[in-house]
């Protein structure tokens, strides 16, 4: 066994070796196993990387600060596991769709999807998610001064969404029975910005990003909240189960060991939810 083990572990040193060596369009493996585990560590899409591939924006899970850089909630949480892979997080800006469809994961684009995505069936047909780490509703965008606290308010008016959403499917579900019409958007900035210039009259999103909108731009509020039960998940290729694993043991020892309130409250300024 001890033979066999050593046997084993010259060999991934070689292939290490000859990967560092020869300019390959494949994939490369991060390192023989991940820090601190005997498990071994996912194949990454660029040597020395973890390439997350996300949506901005969407503050404050992902977006730019006033430098520049891409910063927020989910940001915060794959450099827990760039780290424990020993690697640095490289973040691309790509439309949600390609995320969610797994297209991004089958074009070797990225590793990752973090673009607070929410858990669902057809999605999950797609791509593999590590365990939920956040959960959300949807919410209603208003101008503070149209009094609208409910979907019936808004017989004969347009409510905006962004595309391949699940605040999208919300608002189309419900247009009929309300009477209003669905504008598509191609984010949430876009969205929220028409109804703070009075272009429509609502958006639906997901209520942390709404909230945060509001807090910001306080012409507009939260009129109201749907109870959708959502949970967000981390995304990856179906076939991806070693990241999966790595991302899901960070999640966990994150909130054992309190470093997952630390940037929960961090972005969100209370303590996550027990």
């Amino acid at each position: 066994m001890k033979r066999l083990l050593a046997l084993t572990a010259a060999a991934s040193a070689l292939a290490l070796t000859l990967t560092g060596c020869a300019n390959y369009s494949s994939s490369t493996t991060a390192a023989s196993s991940v820090a601190g585990s005997s498990a071994p560590a996912p194949t990454l899409v660029a040597a020395g990387k973890l390439t997350v591939c996300t949506n901005l924006s969407y503050k404050p899970f992902e977006y730019k600060d006033d430098s520049g850089k891409v910063v927020g909630f989910d940001v915060d949480l794959m450099d827990l596991a760039a780290k424990k892979l020993g690697v640095t997080q490289d973040i691309v800006d790509i439309e949600f769709q390609q995320i969610t469809s797994g297209a991004a994961f089958a074009a070797k684009k990225c590793d990752a999807g973090a673009a607070a995505i929410t858990i669902n069936a057809d999605r999950q047909k797609a791509t593999a998610f590590s365990d939920p780490y956040f959960s959300a509703t949807q919410a209603l965008l208003v101008p503070a001064s149209s009094g609208v606290t409910d979907l019936s308010a808004l017989k004969g008016k347009v409510v905006g969404v962004q595309t391949d959403t699940t605040g999208q499917t919300y608002a189309q579900n419900n247009s009929t029975q309300y009477g209003y019409t669905v504008k598509v958007f191609d984010d949430f900035p876009s969205s929220a910005n028409a109804v703070l210039a009075g272009t429509i009259d609502a958006a639906i999103n997901d209520n942390g990003v709404v909230y945060n909108f509001s807090k910001d731009n306080p012409k507009t509020v939260v009129g109201t909240e749907f109870k959708t039960n959502e949970s967000y998940g981390f995304s990856m290729a179906t076939d991806n189960t070693a990241l999966q694993s790595v991302v899901n043991g960070v999640l966990a020892s994150a909130k054992s060991d309190g470093t997952y309130n630390t940037i929960y409250k961090k972005w969100f300024g209370v303590d996550a939810p027990k």
